[in-house]
């Protein structure tokens, strides 16, 4: 019986989640609580849409011929993509049979045989570390941070080519000593090619309200450029490429 996946939403033309034109799926269900995320209706696993492997391949399918020409592929975000890493199992070996590219959005939280076999079928990791400070990355996620490092370790042993994504809030996690020691931490995965850097923003402020939660960072501004630049060179100063979409 063919496995059952849920949905949060397509995106048919991605740029912005690995590199050429992404495929991107959205999956549906997260086990964090970020203070700044911008899809909080992806937390819920019972919602979003229903899809087989099969009908959501034909909609992948459809746009092959711009993966081809951009290097593109396939990236499977969320919400937490893991939490349905069996389905997604299925959906990465109907793409490695195409010669569909597949990077995974995660933020490293869950790590189980469904998710190291699953990863047998990527080309790319997208980390989300969202602090380095355990007791910020506590706050701003409501989980604890030793899963995702103990993540990014099995990374390096299998030696999964891996861009790490960091947001900064401005009085979240803007701490620059932390950023320190996550740029110190990260020289010793080479496996890590490339750090996003990316600002904060509100445009997701008024889905919080829509389901009737608090958003506790209505107040928080976005950050400057030049903190935006500070926090870059410290990424920088080990010789990791960062990018930043300030």
């Amino acid at each position: 019986m063919k496995k059952i996946g849920r949905i949060h939403s397509l995106e048919s033309l991605g740029t912005l989640d690995g590199p050429g034109i992404r495929f991107v799926v959205f999956m549906q269900g997260c086990p964090l609580r970020c203070q700044f995320c911008h899809n909080p209706d992806t937390w819920d696993v019972s919602k979003g849409m229903e899809y087989t492997s099969d009908s959501l391949m034909e909609e992948i399918l459809k746009y092959k011929s711009y993966m081809d020409y951009s290097n593109g592929g396939v990236t499977f975000t969320g919400g937490e993509p893991f939490l349905q890493a069996d389905f997604l199992l299925e959906l990465g070996k109907r793409c490695k049979e195409n010669g569909i590219s597949v990077a995974l959005d995660t933020s490293g939280f869950i790590l189980n045989d469904s998710v190291k076999e699953l990863l047998e079928y990527t080309d790319l990791v997208l980390l989300d570390i969202k602090n380095f400070d355990p007791l910020v990355y506590k706050t701003v996620t409501g989980v604890s941070l030793s899963p995702t490092l103990k993540f990014l370790d099995y990374l390096k042993e299998k030696d999964i080519s891996t861009w790490v994504r960091y947001v900064v809030v401005p009085e979240l996690t803007d701490n620059l000593d932390s950023v320190r020691k996550l740029s110190n931490h990260l020289d010793a995965y080479p496996n890590v090619k490339k750090i996003e850097l990316l600002g904060f923003h509100k445009m997701g402020e008024y889905k919080w309200k829509e389901l009737g939660m608090e958003y506790k960072l209505g107040d928080t501004s976005e950050p400057s450029k030049e903190l935006m630049e500070e926090v870059k060179g410290i990424l920088e100063a080990n010789g990791k490429v960062v990018t930043s979409n300030v």
